[in-house]
């Protein structure tokens, strides 16, 4: 067991997107600490480009970005019929409800500052 979740969390690689590094390195580093392989992409097209999509278990990503969004980068997963998950992150306020960006396609959506361990058990259900 790691840290109370079993062993094959440790197979799971989530990808974490955010142009603000200390935001992206805060969040790899408490992934990483809960035994999960926590990679840190700059910006979507990053991640796109990287080639890692068909192994990675679940996506945690900033909706503003200075080229493709959050949102963006979820309608490209939806149009490719991609399965990840993917939570939504925001630190700006916006008129947008949570309820929006789940009936996006989102899991998850969650406000700056991140509740980590909110953010851990929704990560931990739907990489089950």
């Amino acid at each position: 067991m790691t840290r109370g979740f079993p062993m094959n969390v440790l197979d799971r690689r989530i990808a974490v997107i955010d142009d603000d590094l200390r935001v992206l390195e805060s969040l790899v580093n408490l992934l990483a600490s809960f035994g999960y392989k926590a990679e840190s992409y700059k910006s979507a097209e990053q991640f796109l480009a990287s080639g890692t999509l068909s192994q990675t278990s679940c996506i945690v990503t900033d909706v503003e970005m200075r080229q493709m969004s959050g949102l963006g980068l979820l309608q490209y997963l939806k149009n490719n019929n991609s399965t990840v998950p993917v939570i939504i992150i925001t630190g700006k306020p916006s008129a947008r409800s949570d309820a929006f960006y789940l009936e996006s396609g989102a899991v998850g959506f969650f406000r700056k500052p991140v509740d980590g361990d909110a953010l851990v058990e929704l990560i931990s259900s739907v990489c089950a």
